[in-house]
């Protein structure tokens, strides 16, 4: 048997992941934050912004004694590792101004969340792929629902089917500003 010797190594193939990240902020100027987080999202390395669906106003969970939400959901291809995509949400989070300390439901400038990773299994102390809450969340069906229908790995349900059976009455609003896709070329906001 002989072995083929080449004078240089191969580079490996770059696989891009599909990943769904849903976006949410209630503080300040909900619009302009989420803008801000899709624009640095675009500008990961290995990482490339597909689609955004339409914003949504939504009411908040739990303490209700805050503002209303904007939320939507974006797709993303990206060579990153689940664990390195979500550093780099902790990242951008902290940098718009979330603190690394909150309590559950609280206000938040920016809230980024790791949906989907293909269809990725995922159970650790500091991620849950696919979200542990996406099949309850009318904020995050709905939104994922604009851009694309996957099938839910686990419960083997597409997101049009978990939304059909979900327990959240919540209402959406869908709002008419939408945050705008920039290029990694575009000048920052």
């Amino acid at each position: 048997m002989q072995r083929l010797i080449t004078p240089h190594p191969v580079p490996e193939i770059m696989l891009a992941h599909k990943v769904f990240i849903g976006i949410g902020s209630n503080i300040g100027d909900r619009l302009g934050h989420l803008q801000d987080a899709v624009y640095q999202l675009a500008l990961l390395d290995e990482t490339s912004l597909c689609a955004i669906s339409s914003i949504y106003m939504t009411e908040p969970i739990g303490d209700t004694e805050q503002h209303r939400f904007y939320n939507g959901v974006l797709l993303l291809e990206t060579s990153l590792s689940p664990e390195e995509l979500r550093l780099q949400c902790k990242n951008i989070e902290r940098a718009l101004g979330r603190p690394d300390f909150y309590s559950r439901w609280s206000p938040r400038v920016i809230d980024l969340d790791i949906l989907l990773y293909d269809s990725t299994l995922i159970h650790s102390d500091t991620l849950s792929i696919p979200h542990r809450e996406l099949p309850r969340r009318k904020f995050v069906l709905i939104p994922l629902l604009d851009i694309a229908n996957p099938l839910h790995p686990v419960m083997q349900q597409t997101i049009l089917q978990l939304l059909n059976c979900c327990p959240d009455r919540s209402v959406l609003v869908r709002i008419k500003e939408s945050v705008k896709i920039k290029k990694k070329t575009d000048s920052p906001l």
